[in-house]
């Protein structure tokens, strides 16, 4: 098939890399051209596409379909599988019960090792529990609008987290510049050049396996891992860094908490707003600073030397307070979304056999 891939060719071409975790069609853009074996392998509106073949040893891909709503657009690549419903197979279902509890059953079947695959012959016999076509009609109505809801929140989540970085990127001084490109109306002051070190003080975490269980969260690197009877700092708020691991991750450690000896804990000095240094703690590159050759590492004497710009303690609360809400709704977001996948997830289990 590759020989007849061209730039401006006629057809998307439907590949492994064309499935996407949610069962979305992803544009590798790779093209075909109409031929008499390309015009073979064209997918119709209604039809849907199954990929037989994983990258992979975990199954992510391996199994999924795509639900091909548009004529004569798309074409088969190798290792992929055209599913036409018959007049009693709701297409909208089939998408439904394919990627759920049918794929379950594909991935049963697998063979191979590092790159699992499927023989679709074993797939065709595999049974599918089917309902009358009218309830097939209202389930797969529901997944539908279900799944545009889910997308659409997607949708506006990458577009607010798209935002965030345009404004980190715009609200703080650029090099060696004194004046940010994006700035709250009455403020004209240039920026103070300054290290992190002065501004503030970056401690260790250290190990929790002494204390007893309490109510003293403990973070490491991913996070909350879970709860003691004593803190590091009881009434300072900080901002979280990995030393090992995960280093360009830094959050938000509301007092009292405890740290992990992978995680320290910067508190900025009384002249910085601790919103605004998490602000810049998410605006500094901090894969560029790993000190190791193996596990990525940090130092306090690298996070103390990293340059930055600070300006009037006011214009820093201005610029805390907008991230922090930016924060706030990006969350909310996220949680609604959650709430949806979970919801969508409910109803495979309970609504499919």
């Amino acid at each position: 098939m590759e020989k007849y891939f061209k730039e401006d060719g006629r057809y998307k071409v439907i590949s492994i890399g064309s499935y996407g975790l949610d069962s979305k069609y992803v544009d590798q853009n790779i093209r075909a051209v109409s031929n008499e074996v390309t015009d073979g392998r064209v997918v119709h509106n209604g039809e849907l596409t199954m990929v037989l073949n994983d990258k992979t040893a975990n199954g992510t891909i391996i199994g999924r379909s795509l639900l091909i709503e548009q004529d004569n657009q798309y074409i088969i690549n190798q290792r992929t599988e055209i599913i036409s419903p018959k007049e009693n197979f709701d297409s909208e279902f089939a998408y439904t019960i394919l990627n759920g509890p049918f794929r379950e059953k594909v991935k049963r079947i697998v063979q191979g090792g590092t790159q699992i695959y499927v023989n679709y012959s074993a797939v065709e016999n595999l049974a599918l529990e089917l309902p009358c076509f009218e309830e097939q009609q209202k389930i797969g109505t529901l997944f539908k609008q279900l799944d545009t809801t889910i997308t659409l929140h997607q949708r506006k989540l990458d577009l607010l987290k798209q935002m965030k970085k345009g404004f980190l990127q715009k609200m703080f001084p650029k090099d060696d510049g004194k004046v940010p490109e994006l700035r709250f109306a009455d403020f004209i002051d240039e920026w103070e050049q300054r290290k992190l070190g002065e501004v503030t003080d970056v401690k260790s975490g250290r190990d929790y396996k002494h204390l007893n269980s309490g109510v003293i969260p403990v973070y490491g690197t991913g996070g909350y891992m879970l709860s003691v009877d004593e803190a590091l700092s009881y009434d300072e708020d900080a901002v979280g860094i990995g030393r090992k691991g995960t280093i360009d991750k830094p959050y938000i450690l509301k007092a009292p908490f405890w740290t992990v000896d992978t995680l320290f804990y910067t508190l900025p000095n009384q002249e910085i707003d601790l919103n605004f240094i998490y602000a810049i703690f998410q605006n500094i590159d901090w894969k560029s600073k790993d000190e190791s050759t193996g596990v990525p590492s940090l130092s306090k004497t690298t996070i103390n030397k990293v340059n930055i710009s600070v300006p009037s303690k006011s214009e820093q609360q201005k610029i805390g307070d907008f991230f922090q809400q930016l924060d706030q709704t990006i969350t909310l977001h996220q949680e609604k979304l959650n709430k949806l996948k979970l919801l969508k997830k409910s109803y495979l289990q309970n609504m499919l056999i």
